[in-house]
């Protein structure tokens, strides 16, 4: 039967016929969901503001091509996750998620990997990341087992032979090693943590290393950070984390053409 179907496909005028059967029309609800991820973007990226109403359903239909049903399936869902809200005789509004977005906007953010990101939101994600990364790595310094050790280790041998060009190697190597400091924080929690930011970590870091000669300091930082890790000294490795991450903050909203100013945790 293997053999049967391999010699069908591989006969003239019966590729086009199999790679046909095979491309299913696009359904509706795949039209919703690119629909709900272009407005995600707008809305992440600050493009579309807080406040801002929406074209008409109708309006929006023509524009995007789409179905009058696909834009209003696709305003609910947005509405549900706490995006936009839908208000008699006015529309759709992009609400303000601060006050009543829910972990599904959360989970739009963290999920986020195509561009630039608010610059409110940048700050809130990379505090989050600090708030959290830096008892990683106190609790990396205090409960590391030589297992971890190694493993930091591998990363920093593999981040002193990477090619400072080739970005997504650097964004690869980057993840691996805060992934690989929660790991070894000893707490499950952590690494799963830190893992469900992996779309909005790389996508951030893409833009980050894309600046010139960060790497270097980077990984100046990464190979501080493990010294006080194997070393036991937990309020070195917190400081050091803490300081890696306020600088790539610094580097990350130069490169979006961001004031530079304050988090509220400097």
């Amino acid at each position: 039967m293997i053999f049967t179907g391999w010699w069908y496909y591989h006969q003239p005028g019966k590729k086009s016929d199999v790679m046909m059967h095979m491309l299913q029309p696009l359904r509706a609800n795949s039209l919703k969901d690119v629909f709900i991820e272009r407005f995600e973007e707008l809305i992440i990226s600050g493009k579309i503001a807080m406040g801002q109403k929406l074209p008409s359903e109708r309006a929006l239909a023509l524009q995007l091509g789409v179905s009058r049903p696909v834009v209003h399936e696709g305003l609910v869902d947005l509405a549900a996750r706490g995006l936009v809200t839908m208000k008699p005789r006015v529309g759709a509004v992009v609400s303000d998620y601060r006050r009543h977005g829910s972990l599904a906007v959360l989970d739009s953010l963290i999920s986020y990997r195509r561009g630039a990101v608010d610059g409110g939101l940048l700050d809130g994600l990379l505090s989050l990341r600090r708030l959290v990364e830096a008892e990683t790595a106190r609790l990396a310094a205090r409960k590391r087992t030589t297992d971890d050790l190694n493993q930091l280790g591998q990363i920093l041998t593999r981040e002193a032979e990477v090619n400072e060009r080739d970005i997504d190697a650097l964004v690869d190597v980057d993840f691996d090693f805060h992934h690989g400091v929660a790991l070894a924080s000893g707490n499950p929690i952590y690494p799963m943590f830190v893992k469900s930011f992996e779309p909005a970590a790389k996508n951030l870091a893409g833009q980050f290393f894309a600046v010139k000669a960060v790497a270097p300091t980077v990984f100046g930082f990464h190979r501080n950070l493990v010294e006080a890790v194997a070393s036991g000294d937990e309020d070195r490795a917190a400081s050091t984390m803490v300081e890696l991450l306020r600088h790539g903050r610094t580097v990350l909203r130069k490169a979006l053409g961001l004031s530079v100013g304050t988090d509220g945790n400097d």
